[in-house]
């Protein structure tokens, strides 16, 4: 056997080699794009109005400089988002975080870092801060499991674990709960 012939051999052994890996891999890549951290979509700079399915009454408004729709679950995360929650008068109360989380149907909100809760300016001025604010915004309810301070005219509440109904700005505080009442100016 030449040497000519032993080269055109081992290239052809080669390209079935490397034509057979290519194949292998491809299937691997496009099997896994789901999980690949791609999104569906990106929006920058925008503002959603979520509309309640029932009753077509809006739910809330979300503003952020950044989100993401992931394909697998249909789930949106955002960078620094203000969301708008309006109460049963029609009253916004505003909800800003360092990053938040929105479920596939818009019917529960996760907010973490540096959550910031403002009432309605109308009526009494309510102030909170926690790490962590589950919003289900159908039912008008947030929860926390953390530590929660409440802020209002005369008095600051704190304590571990949080249940509020936004529309009566009813609030129970679960455990280690203390108050300090703060004389109005």
């Amino acid at each position: 056997m030449n040497w000519r012939t032993t080269l055109t051999l081992l290239l052809l052994a080669g390209a079935i080699v490397s034509g057979w890996s290519v194949w292998t891999h491809r299937g691997e890549s496009s099997d896994n794009r789901g999980s690949s951290g791609r999104s569906d979509y990106v929006l920058h700079d925008f503002e959603l109005v979520a509309l309640d399915g029932a009753t077509g009454k809006e739910s809330f408004t979300l503003r952020a400089p950044r989100m993401e729709r992931d394909p697998g679950d249909h789930t949106m995360t955002m960078e620094t988002p203000l969301f708008l929650l309006p109460d049963s008068e029609q009253h916004y109360w505003q909800v800003r975080a360092k990053t938040g989380w929105v479920s596939e149907k818009g019917n529960e909100l996760r907010l973490r870092d540096d959550v910031r809760v403002d009432g309605p300016p109308e009526g009494r001025k309510v102030e909170m801060r926690t790490q962590r604010l589950n919003v289900f915004p159908n039912r008008n309810v947030a929860t926390s499991p953390v530590a929660v301070t409440i802020t209002q005219p005369g008095s600051i509440l704190r304590g571990r674990g949080l249940v509020t109904n936004l529309a009566t700005r009813h609030y129970e505080i679960k455990s280690q709960v203390r108050i300090r009442h703060v004389p109005p100016r």
